[in-house]
């Protein structure tokens, strides 16, 4: 497999290079790039050659997602950054995972094991295709990071029952019943968690099929959540949002 690198820093790029080593002999890094005027005209040039793209977000002159705006380019990327406020735009794009720095190995070679599973699933006239048609779909994002005091706690996705907002900020509650403040706007979370397991109630609630425990036919044609989590608040699913949500309830989503 070739590879090219966008990274402005040097220390980064050789950790990177030395983890690709490791995860597999074989792979070959064309080149190494520090900025956006470089990468640019070098992947016009050169993009039939690459079959995957490490770019750091922040490069020295610009973000990489500006490359999406200037080339077509169809091959599969795995982002890098220090920040994880960048991830929906990664979404956005062909996108594989989104590796925050430092980078872990375990973390690297998950997000290369992706890419090795699609291909191995089709052999040669189709694999292009399929590579393709994988980095077009979105990735979701698994884990959220909190803040508790002077405590960093990672939560899992899966075992988040409830996202919702008050006022202008975004809350989520866990399968124990834990709340924890977010950074995000509920907006984007719900672009940020996979649709098969939350879908958007109302304005205020984003919920996890997993915390249902029962639904109710309410008054004016809307219904009414239960939850294995009690609230004091009532969640009800608009009226515009019903025959939405019993769809996806019915797993036809």
């Amino acid at each position: 497999m070739k590879v090219a690198i966008l990274e402005d820093e040097p220390l980064a790029a050789e950790k990177l290079e030395r983890y690709l080593q490791k995860y597999r002999g074989t792979i070959e890094v064309l080149n190494t790039i520090p900025s956006l005027e470089i990468a640019i005209p070098w992947i016009e040039r050169n993009m039939d050659e690459v079959d995957l793209f490490f770019m750091d977000v922040q490069l020295s002159d610009g973000l990489s997602f500006e490359i999406f705006n200037t080339i077509p380019l169809n091959k599969p990327v795995i982002f890098t950054t220090a920040f994880d406020e960048f991830a929906i735009d990664a979404f956005k794009v062909n996108s594989i995972d989104y590796l925050l720095k430092p980078i872990k190995f375990m973390d690297l070679t998950k997000a290369l094991q992706k890419l090795d599973t699609v291909k191995s699933q089709y052999s040669n006239a189709s694999r292009v295709q399929s590579v393709q048609e994988f980095v077009g779909k979105k990735a979701f994002k698994d884990r959220f990071l909190v803040k508790m005091g002077n405590h960093l706690n990672s939560i899992s996705t899966e075992t988040i029952y409830i996202f919702y907002a008050e006022g202008r900020d975004a809350y989520l509650i866990n399968h124990q019943g834990k709340r924890y403040m977010l950074d995000y706007t509920l907006e984007t979370l719900e672009e940020m968690v996979n649709p098969k397991l939350f879908f958007r109630v109302n304005r205020s609630f984003l919920i996890n099929i997993n915390a249902i425990e029962d639904v109710l036919v309410y008054s004016n044609r809307r219904l009414k959540l239960m939850l294995k989590s009690k609230l004091d608040p009532e969640i009800i699913v608009s009226r515009e949002k019903v025959s939405n949500f019993k769809k996806w309830f019915e797993g036809l989503t």
